[in-house]
């Protein structure tokens, strides 16, 4: 629990840096946008709002991640954790559909005879000031989301890292407009457009692993070959079987059965259940949760939990 309330506090301190930095960026980038003529800057303006928006998403997350376990939520809130993570990687696809929306609608304005409005330096500035300021917001976010190991959090620094990938291409084409003259004014929408494809592939690879968490999908291979490699390794258990694990939030949780000589007193077999747990502790994080189930080896039932194992 004071584990849980300590991870929270750092992931509301930073999660608050950036809420308020995304706000006078959102602010800042939308007056240059407009007051600069740029539909690129107009765009990662938007796009700032998205990570806005998120920040409010992370800290109602964690506000209820926190929580302790409860009569209604047993193995705590962590899939909160989770959902906001989720959350996080829609809107961030829905701002790069909106940018590349209005990309598109730009350059088949220009193809049919338009001319777009060459932008001013306010909107190059603006620019190069949110790479500054998010990559290293960014740096600073993922630091914090490896050291309480937070999805959510790593997420919403990837939601910044986008934001200087979106301002990075904003000041490619509004420097190439503003000093190439009238006839390149079509790459301050093209800008816009390969800033929106760079959103959406952050946004895939935040969603997947989320949405497979969300749907109580097993932890990944070399994880799975831990557990069983801890228990190949302890010598009175003669087998096991129906290992199952999954992430809960920041934690996971971890069930299994083992068999061990059926002559062996219930003292013994709990100590050895013990040390397996304090292996998994360690190995996993003393917030885990481990249920282990002991039974007694008979050969009959080891081949039949074998043979059922090979149906799988």
């Amino acid at each position: 629990m004071k584990r849980d309330l300590l991870r929270g506090k750092e992931a509301r301190n930073i999660t608050m840096l950036g809420f308020w930095v995304n706000g006078a960026l959102t602010l800042f980038k939308l007056f240059a946008g407009y007051a600069g003529r740029s539909q690129a800057m107009l765009a990662d303006g938007i796009h700032s709002l998205s990570d806005f928006l998120t920040d409010i998403v992370v800290l109602i997350g964690f506000k209820i991640t926190e929580k302790p376990a409860d009569d209604d939520h047993t193995y705590g809130h962590g899939k909160y954790e989770t959902l906001a993570t989720i959350i996080i990687s829609l809107m961030l696809a829905f701002a790069g559909y909106n940018i590349l929306k209005a990309g598109l609608k730009n350059i088949y304005s220009v193809f049919n005879g338009s001319t777009l409005p060459s932008p001013e330096p306010v909107a190059l500035l603006a620019a190069m000031i949110s790479i500054v300021v998010k990559e290293v917001l960014f740096r600073k976010t993922l630091l914090v989301a490896n050291r309480i190991e937070s999805d959510a959090v790593r997420a919403n620094a990837w939601h910044h890292r986008s934001d200087v990938f979106s301002s990075i291409g904003t000041a490619t084409g509004i420097a190439g407009a503003i000093f190439l003259g009238e006839k390149w004014t079509i790459l301050d929408p093209i800008a816009s457009i390969i800033v929106s494809i760079f959103i959406f592939k952050v946004a895939i690879e935040i969603f997947i692993p989320a949405l497979n968490e969300l749907m109580e999908s097993a932890l990944p291979q070399d994880k799975m070959d831990e557990i069983r490699s801890i228990l190949d390794q302890t010598d009175e258990v003669i087998t096991y079987h129906e290992i199952r694990a999954r992430k809960l939030g920041n934690r996971v949780a971890i069930e299994f059965h083992i068999m061990v000589d059926e002559t062996m007193s219930i003292t013994h077999a709990h100590d050895i259940a013990t040390h397996i747990e304090k292996t998994l502790y360690d190995r996993f994080g003393h917030e885990s949760i481990i249920t282990i189930h002991i039974e007694p080896y008979i050969h009959e039932e080891y081949l039949y939990y074998q043979n059922e194992s090979k149906k799988i």
